[in-house]
This record gives C-alpha cells, structure tokens and sequence, in this order.
C-alpha cells in the first residue's frame, strides 16, 4: 500500500513541478512521475538530515523539501530527457 502512495504522491508532486517549471516539458508522463516520487524521496532524506521529517502537525517544511526535490529532479530530467533524444530546446 506504501508503494501505491508514493505513486500517487509521486504523480501529484511532478505535476505540480511541472507547473512551476517555466516553459515546456517535453518527457512523457511516466517520467514526470517518476522523477516526482524520486524528488519525493530526495525531500525525505533532506528533512531526515535536518531532523524535520517528523514534527507535531502538518510537516510543512518536510512537503515544501519534497516539492523542491521533485522540481529539481524534473527540471534537470527534462533537460537529459531532450539531450538524448538529440532536440534543442526552443524556449
């Protein structure tokens, strides 16, 4: 059941990376939400590292780390994604 939420997590997380990012994406889907439950994950150990991962109420700063994560790990995927398919990317 965790892997279904870190799925679902993961997708939510990669989309809304995908909204901050300027310009357009060109990786599919899939990858956006797999990059998304990475940057999931890479939050969680940040948080983990800094001793934020588990707090009374709502882990805010733990959420914020795993949004940053996601648009890090999209960012910089998008930008591998379209140098080994040989594009340029025009905007």
């Amino acid at each position: 059941m965790h892997w279904l939420w870190a799925i679902i997590v993961g997708l939510v997380l990669g989309l809304i990376a995908r909204l901050i990012l300027p310009g357009k994406q060109h990786q599919p889907l899939w990858m956006t939400a797999i990059f998304g439950i990475l940057g999931g994950v890479l939050g969680n150990a940040v948080a983990t590292w800094i001793g934020v991962n588990d707090t009374k109420g709502i882990d805010w700063i733990r959420h914020l780390l795993q949004l940053a994560g996601a648009v890090l790990l999209v960012g910089l995927g998008d930008m591998v994604y379209m140098g080994l398919r040989g594009n340029k990317r025009t905007t």
